[in-house]
């Protein structure tokens, strides 16, 4: 399922400015794979704009607690990248909401990197974040990903240079994803942080110009999302959903709860 027009590039280019863009990150077979794919399929219906599809690994280095525990089911339950394939084209059958796979290189160069972009492709994903390939050294993936037209997505974070964040616009396809505090992932709080985020912001306004700029690594509120996200095209969530799936797993209605939490996001508290 290779096309010319991409779903993210479509996504940006069709979305009004009334909304942000929400997208969110799910360990591909967490909670487990068929849960897996209802939840992208129920996200599609609760207002999420995208789907960031996590491909676990061993030695998650840049991931907090909550996404290596994800991680770690997925993996102790057999989870492979042809599985996480497989969700991909499950959720094609019924869906066309954007899909992203986030992920570290091992994985990818282990698969190989032209047969990983070709199947990834034609699954139906739409796009690639690879946080631990620096792009002076993406030339392996970058030409493979291009032919099978597959944007790769580059990070900005608070200690990323002016000029690097000028270099990494030029280089980066689909959007920009701006991590909003140095360190592993998860939720963060505290004025300190605030202050140090809006600083961030400020230089990716002023750095990022050619791309739209998604904004994540601590979001887990509307009001986060309004307060963090004000300036930004859109916003990512990943860990405080984790947590709610957690919570509310396997309990009866689970589901339910967790496509609130997400509605709650987008459009506050219900």
């Amino acid at each position: 399922m290779i096309t010319t027009e991409n779903r993210v590039t479509q996504l940006f280019e069709q979305h009004d400015d009334s909304s942000k863009i929400m997208s969110l990150f799910l360990t591909a077979g967490y909670p487990d794979l068929q849960a897996c794919v209802d939840l992208i399929l129920g996200f599609d219906e609760n207002g999420v704009d995208m789907v960031e599809l996590g491909m676990p690994f061993s030695d998650p280095l840049a991931d907090g607690p909550t996404i290596q525990y994800s991680s770690n089911v997925a993996i102790e339950q057999g989870i492979t990248m042809k599985k996480i394939l497989d969700i991909v084209e499950q959720v094609r059958k019924q869906s066309e909401i954007p899909i992203i796979l986030m992920g570290y290189i091992n994985p990818v160069l282990r698969y190989g990197a032209e047969d990983f972009c070709r199947d990834a492709a034609e699954a139906g994903v739409d796009g690639l974040i690879i946080p631990d390939i620096p792009i002076e050294e993406s030339g392996i993936l970058t030409e493979e990903a291009q032919r099978y037209q597959l944007p790769i997505i580059y990070l900005v974070a608070p200690n990323t240079s002016d000029e690097r964040m000028q270099k990494i616009d030029q280089q980066s396809q689909g959007f920009v994803y701006c991590v909003s505090v140095t360190g592993v992932t998860g939720a963060r709080e505290g004025d300190e942080v605030a202050q140090s985020v809006q600083r961030f912001i400020d230089r990716v306004k002023a750095n990022i110009t050619n791309n739209p700029k998604m904004v994540g690594f601590g979001i887990k509120s509307h009001e986060d999302a309004q307060r963090i996200a004000a300036d930004m095209d859109g916003f990512i969530v990943g860990s405080a959903l984790i947590d709610t799936i957690r919570e509310h797993y396997p309990e009866e209605g689970w589901k339910e709860q967790v496509f609130a939490f997400v509605r709650s996001l987008k459009y506050g508290t219900e």
